[in-house]
């Protein structure tokens, strides 16, 4: 079939030919292709001057023999190259040794608290699955410490760990009688259990909602099935909710390590610039040694390590979870 072009000539052009295909490219079609790098350049610009720009600022920081003398003008405070990273990784020395108890306390804080607020927060969805009335109030209730806002959740439990007049020791003390005299929970090694209490109360709640949401993936008709050839309810469990909430867990794992690790408000809130030893975590102890000693070359130097170290382990841990993945798919 052709079809005869007026005016211009008798030239065929056949429907089913490439150039006949072939139309002009519209302006609209590039606009559409640049019209998402348009919508993320706020967050790109924001993410630029929030982040990235101090990052590179204390990497030039940790560099500099930057003290209290040199705060008008950190720019003109002497180099000292690799002294404030050897200062910081010599355990012989005072400032080594303290940076290593820190962050060894910041280890062990970290596992406890990630692991409660998995295992609770893992239990607790685990049970929302189940029809009952008032689920949908429960929910909303164990969602109150993640909504409410860190400092007012904080300071709150400041008072009641109070050893005169706080909640805690009225409980156990005065009433329930179980222990002798009132205790100190805001100092000494008890403040380790406080800060654990704090961080696991206010940290589940975003497991719980991260696990129920997985759970609504899992179809039922594999319990079901389970139900039907015998299996109980520890049994499902173990063979359909963990392997099948396997991913969500690894994220989940992931997020709640780099939180807990990094966090800050929580200790600074409850003991204020100078934590107790017993819970002296990386982040107060870095902002001690920068902003109570005003040794902010050293403190910098710290901030960088634990960057380091922290992309160390989500390398490591980003790497074990691909390898395990594509073994459980094999």
């Amino acid at each position: 079939m052709t079809t005869t072009l007026p005016e211009t000539g008798t030239r065929p052009v056949h429907k089913n030919s490439p150039g006949a295909a072939r139309g002009p490219r519209r302006p609209g079609r590039i606009k559409r292709i640049g019209l998402p790098y348009l919508l993320l350049l706020p967050a790109l610009i924001l993410e630029l001057l929030v982040h990235l720009v101090p990052m590179v600022i204390g990497i030039v920081m940790s560099f500099k023999e930057l003290t209290q003398f040199y705060i008008r003008d950190w720019g003109a405070a002497p180099w000292s190259g690799i002294d404030n990273y050897k200062l910081s990784v010599d355990f012989n020395g005072p400032v080594g040794e303290a940076l290593l108890h820190s962050f060894l306390v910041t280890v062990g804080f970290t596992l406890l608290s990630v692991g409660l607020c998995w295992a609770i927060g893992t239990s607790a969805a685990i049970y929302m699955q189940d029809t009952f009335r008032g689920r949908g109030l429960l929910r909303t209730v164990f969602l109150i410490p993640y909504a409410l806002p860190v400092y007012a959740a904080v300071i709150t439990w400041a008072f009641m760990f109070q050893h005169d007049n706080g909640l805690v020791n009225h409980v156990l003390h005065d009433q329930l009688h179980l222990t002798d005299k009132p205790s100190f929970w805001l100092i000494g090694d008890n403040s380790f259990y406080t800060l654990l209490i704090v961080s696991v109360w206010k940290g589940w709640p975003f497991a719980f909602l991260i696990v129920m949401a997985g759970l609504q993936n899992i179809p039922k008709e594999l319990y079901e099935a389970a139900a039907l050839d015998g299996a109980g309810m520890w049994q499902q469990i173990r063979r359909i909710t963990l392997p099948s909430l396997r991913p969500v867990n690894q994220v989940l794992i992931l997020v709640l390590f780099l939180w807990t690790f990094n966090d800050f408000n929580t200790p600074y809130v409850l003991f204020g610039k100078a934590a107790p030893e017993a819970a002296d975590l990386v982040s107060i102890h870095i902002y001690q040694s920068s902003f109570v000693t005003w040794n902010f070359g050293t403190g910098s130097a710290m901030s960088v390590l634990l960057l380091l170290f922290l992309l160390v382990v989500t390398g490591v841990y980003l790497l074990l979870t691909s390898r395990g993945r594509k073994t459980a798919d094999v």
